[in-house]
């Protein structure tokens, strides 16, 4: 497929093909020669979204584990193998999905089609406890400091409580609670391992310098005999549109008050979704954005930021602020408001249009020419949107959005009413000093 922006000479191809092995694992084939290299990227269509009641944080937990070890190569062999032979591989975890991605020479191809096939089939059976206290407490510490030690993070963790129903999805961080991490058990891993890890639970990109006809009947011959089974269910939740509470504030170990607002809007890849991005973009897209020149230039903060940060089940647009000296969290609040007044009653000018949607094209076409970048788009556009050639629509989304249908989805969705505020102010010591 062949991307073309028109009046704008910049394009990128993604040829592939696509087949499905009768277990129902989605393989997804990418070939180019251009760099002597391969990719291999795994998609499993389980995240903190799909954790049972108690286990919070178990998803992410199981990413660490992924690298324990099977029966085939104990310990750390998965990372020894691979880095022998002049490869590397890492992970990630969110709400719906954990990747798994491995990088390296063509030549290692086989051994790392190999290593993750062994993984799927074999790793829940190869848990122990020792390696489930290990990583446990591998991940309790990247929470405390990511999140508990970091500044300004610690307000993190107060969102799925604003934001979330209990019974939502969502209602709890990826990276889970202590408590719930400390009651995990083996059983509870290998349960997990059985329900989720599963080849019709999966999609596997293989990108870069390969021969298909070399390759497809290892991919056969390696994952071909991994038994599929029936999914847990996976109800659609209800669709949320506002806070459950309007306002947190959390105290940390910081100088300057931060202001931090949450808004629902759209799912990934749906209708909204890429004009909230182009919002997002409008606020603090770089120095020119309106936010970063009433803001930072203004006197008024250090920094500003503004995301759309989409999932499956509705997303979160937050818009962060911290502060300049002597200036507080309710003045920024106030400026922030005020130019959410602008945004949702007024159009972005032409030339403000024209810079959000060259910049955001650029940087969605720079994206891609990363054969590591590819094979995740790939497999993200397929666990979406079921398939992988949205990616034309993709773009097409940012590059036909109105500055009326900006207008409306900031109206729509960026109501002052319709935020859950997370305030991280300095904390007090008891002679009232910072």
């Amino acid at each position: 497929m062949m991307l073309l922006l028109a009046g704008v000479s910049l394009a990128a191809e993604i040829p592939y093909e696509r087949y499905e092995l009768d277990n129902g694992l989605q393989v997804l084939l990418v070939q180019d020669a251009s760099l002597p290299q391969v990719v291999v990227d795994m998609w499993y269509q389980v995240g903190s979204g799909n954790e049972a009641v108690g286990r919070s944080g178990f998803a992410h937990l199981f990413e660490h584990l992924m690298f324990m070890g099977t029966y085939r190569l104990p310990g750390s062999g998965i990372d020894q193998l691979m880095e022998a032979n002049g490869g590397w591989n890492n992970a990630w975890t969110m709400e719906d999905a954990t990747n798994y991605y491995d990088v390296g020479p063509p030549q290692l191809l086989p051994t790392l089609l190999w290593i993750e096939a062994d993984r799927m089939q074999q790793l829940g059976q190869a848990m122990t406890q020792d390696k489930l206290d290990l990583q446990r407490e591998v991940v309790k510490n990247e929470r405390r400091q990511s999140y508990e030690d970091e500044p300004y993070a610690v307000g993190q963790l107060e969102v799925p409580d604003l934001m979330y129903p209990k019974g939502h999805p969502y209602d709890h961080t990826v990276i889970g609670s202590h408590e719930d991490l400390t009651a995990a058990s083996v059983d509870d891993v290998k349960q997990f391992f059985s329900s989720w890890y599963v080849p019709n639970n999966a999609s596997l990109v293989v990108a870069g310098d390969f021969n298909p006809a070399e390759i497809k009947p290892l991919i056969q011959q390696y994952f071909g005999g991994i038994e599929k089974r029936a999914l847990p269910e996976r109800p659609a939740p209800l669709i949320v549109e506002a806070p459950l509470k309007t306002r947190v504030t959390v105290p940390d170990d910081v100088d300057y008050p931060q202001i931090n607002l949450f808004f629902h809007t759209p799912a990934a890849y749906q209708p909204g979704d890429a004009e909230a991005r182009l919002v997002a973009a409008l606020l603090a897209g770089g120095e020119s954005s309106r936010l970063y020149r009433k803001l930072v230039i203004g006197g008024l903060a250090q920094e500003v930021s503004a995301d759309q940060m989409p999932t499956k089940y509705g997303s979160l647009f937050v818009i962060s602020a911290t502060a300049a000296e002597g200036v507080t969290a309710a003045t920024l609040q106030t400026a922030i408001e005020a130019e959410l007044a602008q945004v949702t009653s007024t159009v972005a000018s032409p030339d403000e249009m024209e810079r959000i949607k060259n910049k955001f094209e650029y940087d969605f076409l720079d994206n891609l020419q990363s054969l590591q970048n590819r094979a995740v788009a790939l497999n993200e556009y397929w666990a979406y949107t079921g398939s992988p050639d949205y990616v034309n629509q993709d773009l097409a989304r940012y590059r036909d959005a109105t500055p009326e249908a900006v207008r409306d989805a900031a109206a729509r969705y960026l109501k002052p009413a319709l935020a859950g505020i997370v305030v991280i102010e300095p904390k007090i010591d008891a002679k009232g000093g910072k």
